[in-house]
């Protein structure tokens, strides 16, 4: 009796709940990567990504009442269009990128953005470059160059459509950051929603192929799962800090290895795995560190996929 009372003092802990809706979260977005490798080249990417956003729309309704408070200007349109247009691509990107290599390839890729989140928030929101950002850029650079070994092996389109979604990504990112100060969140994501769909239209017109039924129960599982993968995610956050939650996000990349080892026949590399493992520590190092500091950090270095 008394370990199983310890047991659920322990699961009731911040940290505790933090990791497992982090972990629940992994899973999520897992099952969105898979449900788009079974989808498959047939739909083109810019159209299967515009699908997932339309069908997605829905979900988005119970937020209309909170949107709706907020007064809009022509600044907060601006970022939001911008926003949107980085967002339209780096969906697209990621779309193709995953009809083109292993979906662990993908994930490990993915890990990036927040790679770039730190260089940008120097950049442009004029942060400091700490010699802890300085270190965990140069490591993670070094796992992407694990991963993609060049001079070693062919890299592929499907690799450079990962570094630009990666890049893309970490622009949405930090015209989120900037927008979450102005608005409420909900119309943070209502905003992006509609004006990605938008953007998405004319791009998915030209290469239109008529979807299956099948297809489209896919894509809007797709858009269930993402939802649900970003709310899970915010109550990570809110159950514990970064620094806790951060190094989880390691499990997204061991089980996308063994899915598509088992299930799509892809090769177990261990070069991905070891270069994804050194961008998920430089991250995680990254995240530690600023915690560690006691400086207000800005932009906070957490992975997140953004489909």
């Amino acid at each position: 009796m008394a370990g199983q009372k310890n047991i659920v003092i322990r699961l009731n802990q911040p940290e505790i709940r933090g990791i497992l809706w982090m972990v629940l979260t992994g899973l999520l977005f897992l099952g969105v990567t898979v449900l788009v490798k079974i989808l498959g080249p047939r739909v083109p990417a810019p159209e299967a990504a515009f699908l997932r956003y339309l069908l997605g729309l829905v979900l988005l309704i119970p937020m209309l009442k909170t949107s709706l408070k907020d007064e809009l200007d022509y600044v907060l349109w601006f970022n939001f269009i911008a926003r949107g247009i980085f967002h339209t691509l780096a969906v697209v990107l990621w779309f193709f990128a995953m009809t083109q290599i292993p979906i662990a390839e993908v994930t490990a890729m993915n890990y990036l953005s927040p790679v770039y989140v730190a260089l940008g928030a120097v950049i442009f929101l004029k942060e400091k470059m700490a010699i802890r950002r300085v270190l965990a850029v140069i490591f993670a650079l070094v796992g992407a160059l694990v991963i993609l070994r060049p001079g070693f092996r062919e890299v592929s389109i499907g690799h450079v459509a990962m570094m630009g979604t990666a890049l893309f990504f970490a622009g949405s990112y930090l015209f989120a950051k900037h927008l979450s100060n102005r608005v409420s969140a909900e119309t943070v994501v209502i905003m992006l929603s509609v004006i990605v769909t938008i953007g998405l239209f004319p791009l998915a017109y030209i290469v239109w192929v008529p979807p299956r039924l099948d297809e489209i129960i896919i894509l809007f599982a797709v858009a269930v799962l993402a939802t649900l993968g970003h709310y899970t995610m915010t109550k990570a956050f809110m159950a514990a800090p970064v620094t806790v939650t951060q190094p989880v996000t390691f499990l997204q990349l061991i089980w996308a290895v063994s899915v598509g080892a088992l299930f799509f026949n892809e090769s177990v590399d261990p070069f991905v795995i070891f270069g994804g493992t050194i961008i998920v520590s430089s991250v995680s190092f990254m995240t530690w560190r600023e915690a560690v500091s006691k400086k207000k950090q800005v932009t906070p270095v957490t992975h997140e996929t953004k489909l």
